[in-house]
Order: structure tokens, then sequence, then C-alpha cells
């Protein structure tokens, strides 16, 4: 049975504020660094475990369980002046935390260290976070100078831009309904890459097999224009799924974006015929067919988009409502990387 995905009703508005970041205290007056962790306990790898602590940092935790006291959590780390903020949660964690934080830092932030505690954490394995991971292994790093650059998706309403949201993996159509039984597979103790892979065959199980009727094998109105209204990754305005990212490496080695790497990327598959279905798992591994376009498969990096819904988005777990939306880059960010 599919479990309902978390659904927001709009997105959060983002107003940002003159910056206490650029006011934060001389890094050589420290002899130790000071540490902001903003640590979700709702996060599954947090629920029997304490916070985490350093030897040679000063750290300042906040766990908070409501997104509207993030601002005001960012903006004590920034007038203390942080040298890194940790994020102690998953995927779901860090998308509430940048959002947050853009009314803060806007593009000026800390270096980042993502503490992947979450079901599902693409930006850790993107960067590469191992089983070994911790506050005091990032910090180590952090002082050798091993950083990763990465820029978000941006997910603005397009006639009310303040209404925005910030992360790392946005998909629509069927992948709506494919993080619902994502929701299952960590109910029967999957995770991580394992649960990746059990949804996907399942998924592209079902597709395959349903009836043209079955609710897997329908479409969802997704049209995509650039910012002269021209379409992009194809002209169709029914869709069967869309990925966007900006993360480099997916689980398991996953390639859907082909050998596409940096910037923001779009794949779009626009009928489920059984033909193009049965491509999938080539496609995932990064080989495209020789005749992408008559199978319905479409790959585009533009700099920014226009994306009209039908239906819900998800957003790096969660659902956001149907509407016009701007897509686009958000800030060059530092990730402490081992």
């Amino acid at each position: 049975m599919n479990r309902p995905i978390k659904t927001f009703d709009r997105l959060p508005e983002v107003r940002r504020m003159a910056s206490p970041w650029r006011r934060w205290a001389p890094r050589e007056e420290r002899t130790v660094p000071l540490v902001g962790v903003i640590r979700n306990p709702r996060s599954y790898g947090n629920k029997a475990y304490g916070p985490e602590l350093a030897a040679d940092a000063e750290v300042i935790t906040e766990s908070t369980l409501k997104r509207r006291d993030l601002i005001e959590v960012l903006a004590r780390f920034a007038l203390a002046g942080v040298d890194y903020i940790a994020i102690d949660g998953g995927d779901g964690t860090v998308r509430d935390v940048l959002t947050s934080g853009d009314a803060i830092f806007g593009t000026e932030w800390p270096p980042l260290i993502v503490l992947p505690k979450g079901k599902t954490n693409a930006l850790a394995s993107d960067l590469g976070l191992g089983g070994d991971w911790n506050l005091d292994r990032a910090l180590e790093r952090a002082r050798a100078g091993s950083f990763a650059l990465r820029r978000p998706l941006v997910v603005a309403e397009a006639e009310h831009p303040e209404a925005r949201v910030q992360g790392f993996m946005l998909g629509a159509g069927v992948f709506t309904k494919a993080i619902s039984l994502g929701q299952s597979a960590h109910r029967w103790g999957l995770f991580n890459a394992f649960a990746v892979l059990v949804t996907a065959f399942s998924t592209l199980v079902q597709a395959f097999f349903a009836n043209e009727g079955n609710s897997w094998r329908q479409t969802t109105g997704i049209r995509l224009t650039d910012a002269s209204g021209n379409p992009i990754a194809g002209s169709e305005e029914q869709r069967y799924v869309l990925l966007a990212s900006t993360l480099e490496r997916f689980p398991m080695g996953l390639r859907p974006f082909g050998d596409t790497w940096q910037g923001l990327k779009l794949v779009v598959l626009d009928r489920p015929w059984r033909k193009s279905l049965a491509r999938i798992p080539l496609v995932a591994i990064g080989h495209r067919p020789a005749n992408p376009a008559q199978l319905g498969y479409h790959w585009a990096r533009p700099d920014s988009c226009l994306m009209r819904l039908d239906d819900r988005f998800i957003l790096d777990g969660e659902a956001f409502p149907p509407g016009a939306y701007r897509i686009s880059q958000g800030p060059e960010l530092r990730f402490v990387v081992p």
C-alpha cells in the first residue's frame, strides 16, 4: 500500500533581509571553530541518538521541529559569526535550511556540513559521504580545505517570486506516485540506495504491465518553456515523468542525465509506451537511445525555465501544489567533503 506524501498548500515566502553574516566575529580571534548545528530530531538516524559533538570545536546545537523557527535560528547563527553550519538530517532538512537561510545569507553562506540522517540522502551520496562521516571527521576535512561546490535548484512562483523553495531533486508526473511507493519501502525497512532501487523497480514493473487506463500509465499536464515562451525538452503539454536536478552523482551510480554533470539538468519522458519504458534501465545508467525523440525522451540544460503543472511536484521528498513556477539555480554553496 502506498503511503501519502506530506503536501504543502503553498510555497514559503522568503523576503531577504540585510545580512548579519557580514558582522561575524573575526576568525583569527578564535582558537577553535564555531559550528552551528541544526538538528532534526525526527530524522530517521537521529531518533535513537543524541546530538553530535566535536572535540576541537565550539558547537551550538539547535533542535527544531517547525520550519518557521529556522529563520530565527539561522539569524542567531549569523550574528554569532559561525564558521560552519552543519545540517543534521535528511534531504528534506537540507531543503528547509536552504530555503529559510536564503532570507539571512542570500549568496554569502558559510561552508556547510551535511550530517546525513534521513531515510534517503541523495545529496550525501552526491558528496561522497560514507558511513564513517561525522562532525569530527567533517571538521578535520574542512581544516584540510576539502570542499565541493553545488548550486541548489530554486523553484519560485512565476507571479510571486518571493514564494520559493530550494532543493536538489525535483520530480513531477509519475514520480509523485513513485515517491509514495518509496514511503512504503521505508516502512519495510529499506533506506537510501536500497529504497531507490526497490522504488524504481516497482514503479517500472507496475507501469509496464498496467492497462492503458491504470493510474501508473497516466500522463500529467507539464509544460516547459524558456523566458520567451519557446518549448523546452519537446513541445508536448502532457508528460509522463519529469526529473530536474543540480546534483552531479546519484545513488548506486545512476546517471539519468547521461554524461551531463554540472548545473541545472532536465530529463522528460512524454508517454509511457512500453517500448519507451523498456529502455528506462539503460537510460538510468546513462545510455541514451539512438532515437530518443521518437521514444518520447528529451534532455535539456537550460539556465532556467518556466514550469506549468496541473498536479503536484516533489522537491526532496515532499510535495508542493500545482501551478506556474520558475526553475533556476541558487547560490554557489561550499560543502565539506571527505
